[in-house]
């Protein structure tokens, strides 16, 4: 007989909000929106034409959400309210502090190409929305660990990142895949500062992009994610520190060479392509032992690989001396 062992990352269920509850309030939200339209005898046929002139950033896929729950991604806290997950931001092409989320508001989301090259078997560009609509959302609860040593909890919609792998069918030579965000210094302040090396960018080896766990994010909290959490498209590897999760992300590319990350350009000896998390390697300037979970002010011990271990240890089982953890 089989018996299922509890990872120690899961969370009960009675601590998830309920799916019901999410259902509710975006149905709400939708009959709200529609009702003076409809009130006033506005045909179906184009009205969502007009709402989309009405405003440019309404995504076609808010349908989407909330997603079904997948129960095998649970967590052992409670979930991070909204409000904290949506004004505590780093973002720096938005600039330096954590209160960004009214800045990130100017972010244009359409169009929103996203570009696939270098070593696949065709390059291509896609509309973010078009690609959204063609893979299957889902719900996951992931943790979220910062190298600052704080740390959140995140109902995530999206999709697998293997899947997206998957359609770009990388050539057999490709080991990494390359994400970059977008760069528009007219939009994001930030990126006026030259002294930083924009745009944004991260990478993964192909191992690590097609594990179970790494995920793109479209949505969060039952609705489509918030311009300052990365809209459109958003990495989330919850197993890495937070930097990893790339952001508003314009390109992927496949390549045989690892690459240099925005923050190993600005400081390799502080941050290092894996970064992984480790309670017992300490930043250079302070201790990764403990973490301050946001919203509960609760300083609880680190786990290692933010208590993923069990999904991803054995993609660095047979790296010794690399610097694994920061």
């Amino acid at each position: 007989m089989l018996f299922r062992s509890k990872p120690n990352w899961e969370l009960p269920e009675s601590e998830a909000t309920p799916e019901a509850m999410f259902r509710d309030r975006r149905r709400l939200s939708k009959a709200l929106a529609a009702g003076p339209l409809l009130l006033a005898g506005a045909p179906a046929l184009g009205l969502a034409q007009r709402a989309f002139a009405a405003d440019p950033d309404m995504d076609p896929n808010a349908g989407l959400y909330p997603a079904k729950r997948n129960e095998a991604y649970k967590m052992d806290r409670a979930l991070t309210s909204e409000k904290i997950a949506t004004t505590y931001n780093n973002f720096y092409e938005f600039g330096s502090q954590k209160n960004i989320w009214q800045a990130a508001q100017k972010m244009k989301l359409r169009p929103w190409e996203v570009t696939i090259d270098g070593m696949v078997e065709k390059e291509f560009t896609i509309e973010a929305d078009a690609l959204i609509k063609r893979m299957q959302i889902e719900e996951r609860l992931y943790r979220h660990r910062c190298v600052e040593a704080w740390s959140i909890a995140v109902p995530w919609s999206g999709f697998s990142l293997r899947a997206l792998v998957d359609m770009a069918r990388p050539l057999s030579s490709a080991k990494y895949l390359v994400m970059q965000t977008f760069h528009d210094k007219e939009v994001a302040p930030g990126q006026r500062q030259f002294w930083y090396p924009w745009p944004y960018v991260e990478g993964l080896t192909l191992a690590e992009a097609r594990n179970e766990l790494s995920f793109i994010c479209t949505g969060a909290y039952g609705k489509t994610i918030a311009k300052q959490n990365g809209a459109p498209l958003r990495l989330t590897v919850p197993w890495k520190y937070g930097f990893k999760s790339i952001k508003s992300i314009t390109r992927f590319t496949f390549t045989d060479k690892m690459p240099k990350s925005f923050w190993m350009e600005i400081q390799g000896a502080e941050y290092g392509f894996w970064a992984n998390v480790n309670p017992e390697v300490d930043h250079k300037r302070w201790s990764q032992a403990t973490e301050k979970q946001l919203g509960t002010g609760k300083r609880v011990p680190t786990l290692l690989y933010n208590g993923y271990a069990e999904q991803v240890a054995d993609l660095y089982k047979d790296m010794k001396g690399q610097q694994l953890f920061m």
